[in-house]
């Protein structure tokens, strides 16, 4: 059973449409109450990086959610600002994030961009595997996603780093550190190669 943490941020019912497709069976989470017996765990996100963690942080679950990603090992996977969120904090803000994950949030930098439009970073994308992880399984080398952000994760270990792409420098666009997952990208927005992605999670 998969999880969708409702907190006020997020297109829930792009998910929950996905793993209808897929005949996986989800819910969704808005007490922490709900959260309870959850098997694996997705944390969307969009917008700035303090609203949706002060959301978060109001919404009640917030203990309970630490309690099943670092106590009882409950994969999760943030998406987007989720996956920002997971950081120990991010430039965009000043609201402390949480901590799943030791990295640090960083904005682009406008100078090393070449496109015409520079920010925020828009669009399809190639998305490089450098760890062989069950979550890219079947995924061709140049399958694409879809991305929406100023901002991106940096890892403070390199071992963390899933999967590399490029926008003036090459950053982590995908993240895995023991249970915890995150990905820059939505794959909810990216047709045939976010599905596969999205099932592979329901299958770890």
């Amino acid at each position: 059973m998969i999880t969708i943490i409702d907190y006020g941020v997020g297109n829930i019912n792009a998910f929950v449409n996905v793993y209808k497709r897929v005949d996986v069976p989800v819910r969704i989470a808005k007490t922490s109450a709900d959260l309870e017996g959850s098997e694996k765990l997705i944390l969307p996100g969009v917008g700035h990086f303090d609203y949706a963690m002060s959301k978060l942080n109001n919404s009640g679950m917030r203990e309970t959610l630490d309690d099943l990603v670092l106590e009882q090992k409950v994969p999760v996977i943030g998406i987007c600002v989720g996956m920002q969120m997971m950081a120990n904090y991010s430039d965009e803000g000043n609201v402390e994030g949480l901590k799943w994950i030791d990295a640090s949030v960083k904005k682009f930098d406008e100078s090393k961009i070449h496109q015409a439009t520079r920010l925020p970073h828009m669009g399809w994308n190639d998305v490089k595997p450098v760890k062989d992880v069950a979550l890219f399984q079947g995924l061709e080398r140049d399958a694409i996603f879809y991305f929406l952000h100023s901002y991106y994760f940096e890892c403070n270990n390199s071992d963390d780093v899933m999967a590399i792409s490029d926008y003036g420098i090459e950053f982590a666009s995908a993240a895995h550190h023991e249970n915890k997952y995150g990905i820059q990208f939505h794959p909810e927005k990216s047709h045939h190669y976010g599905e596969i992605l999205l099932h592979n999670f329901a299958k770890l």
